[in-house]
């Protein structure tokens, strides 16, 4: 059997957002129910993986050191409420650089697919904002928006959006299990 993976958005979507951007892991602070989301995801054998812009690093607000402190930050809650997040791609440039790995371009997803032969068509892609749409579905990947973070303005701003569209993760999470 193929591994079943959903691939999350992590500031917004799993952690309070910031317009001055998450640079510790003090201002790392999950969203209600999010956690719960990913231990609900992965007892019903779903691998979480995390694909995030982090131009802050690029905008020099916080280096990588920083931001290995927050992903530790993040794996250590998730593993305590029970969950487990498999891998975590990141870009690390800034909306000006010309890399392929900045969503809305899908380089981190098909590096994702590479790196574990995902089959992106089966993998659900949930996000805050219309770039992680755009991202997930140039992948071929079945995008979800979440209404936390910038999802509302995201779902008002862009009303000719054709995907599911849940209030939080949990409720994402809870429509993935009950469709599989």
């Amino acid at each position: 059997m193929t591994e079943r993976y959903v691939i999350l958005d992590r500031d917004g979507t799993i952690n309070v957002d910031s317009d001055a951007f998450i640079k510790s892991p003090e201002e790392w602070l999950p969203l209600a129910g999010s956690l719960e989301a990913i231990a609900l995801l992965n007892r019903h054998d779903y691998k979480v993986v995390v694909i995030s812009n982090q131009s802050g690093v690029a905008r020099g607000l916080f280096d990588l050191a920083a931001l290995e402190a927050i992903h530790a930050k993040m794996h250590e809650l998730v593993d305590l409420a029970g969950g487990s997040i498999e891998a975590i791609y990141f870009c690390p440039h800034g909306p000006n650089d010309s890399c392929d790995c900045r969503k809305p371009k899908d380089g981190l997803f098909r590096r994702f697919a590479g790196a574990t032969n995902a089959d992106l068509s089966r993998t659900y892609a949930i996000g805050d904002s219309l770039r992680d749409i755009q991202a997930a579905e140039s992948a071929g990947a079945k995008p979800i928006l979440v209404r936390t973070g910038k999802g509302e303005k995201t779902a008002i701003g862009n009303p000719q959006l054709n995907v599911p569209i849940f209030d939080n993760l949990y409720d994402a999470a809870t429509h993935i299990v009950s469709t599989s």
